[in-house]
């Protein structure tokens, strides 16, 4: 049973975490953002908290902005009844030259993510603080990366926040050409396969559309979250990530010989 309580945030210890305590966020503000909560800071309690409650830092720490708590609306996200992977990726993935692991680079992933050029973004929104917040998130078991190998080579991968059946996606980078396409591909179905329900991509991409998602009201957003939380995952999801990765040849770019991807994941 979590409780609920009212916590001064100049109280609050940047790696302190107790997961039977929720802070709990007031509501929204009128605006695209959904802005519920501005802070300095981004303390684990109140990281933790904010996800149980359909919440998540969105500023720009390059702009100078304070640390933004935004619940969204519309929100973009994956049901996964509606997931839909196309031929094209299944296609790539039988003749990928990538191995594909999962937290075995966390830090070095949200680094990358840091340094990513968006489209119509001056800069990144993922500075020292947030890569601070997600790092002590990652050891305490909430956040986790997707890592994508091309040789020794780091190519592509994404980070984002597993609780219970429902997996908030943070951010991605592509160094190649479909590596980071056909990782979330191969994520999204082994999340699927271990029971999960809901994926948060929190605002429209073109690349996360293509797998089914939708724009649906903060209401009904909070309402499919609050269900899906309290549902555990039906089986280990780096265990399942892992075995389906094992299935698919990977084909060494210099030579053209096919090994299986369990191989790989030993060595790493």
């Amino acid at each position: 049973m979590q409780e609920s309580r009212l916590v001064k945030i100049d109280d609050l210890k940047k790696d302190s975490l107790d997961t039977s305590l929720l802070l709990q966020f007031p509501d929204p503000m009128k605006g695209s953002r959904g802005v519920c909560l501005v802070t300095e800071d981004i303390p684990l309690q109140l990281l933790y908290s904010a996800y149980i409650q359909g919440v998540f830092p969105w500023f720009s720490e390059e702009d100078g902005e304070p640390v933004l708590w935004c619940s969204p609306s519309p929100r973009f996200c994956i049901r996964m009844e509606n997931l839909h992977i196309g031929h094209s990726i299944d296609r790539f993935l039988k003749k990928s030259p990538y191995r594909y692991t999962m937290d075995k680079a966390f830090s070095r992933v949200i680094e990358e993510c840091s340094r990513m050029k968006r489209r119509g973004q001056r800069g990144t929104w993922i500075g020292s603080k947030m890569i601070e917040a997600y790092n002590l998130f990652h050891e305490a078991g909430f956040a986790h990366s997707v890592e994508v190998w091309h040789g020794e080579n780091l190519v592509g991968g994404f980070y984002g926040v597993l609780i219970g059946s429902v997996y908030c996606g943070e951010s991605m980078f592509t160094l190649e050409s479909d590596s980071s396409k056909s990782a979330f591909a191969l994520f999204a179905r082994c999340f699927r396969d271990c029971g999960g329900l809901l994926i948060d991509s929190q605002s429209y991409t073109d690349n996360i559309a293509r797998y089914g998602a939708e724009n649906i009201s903060r209401t009904a957003f909070l309402r499919l979250e609050g269900e899906a939380l309290r549902l555990p995952l039906a089986k280990n999801l780096r265990e399942q990530f892992e075995s389906a990765v094992s299935g698919y040849p990977v084909q060494n770019p210099l030579t053209g010989d096919v090994h299986t991807g369990s191989q790989d994941l030993r060595t790493l």
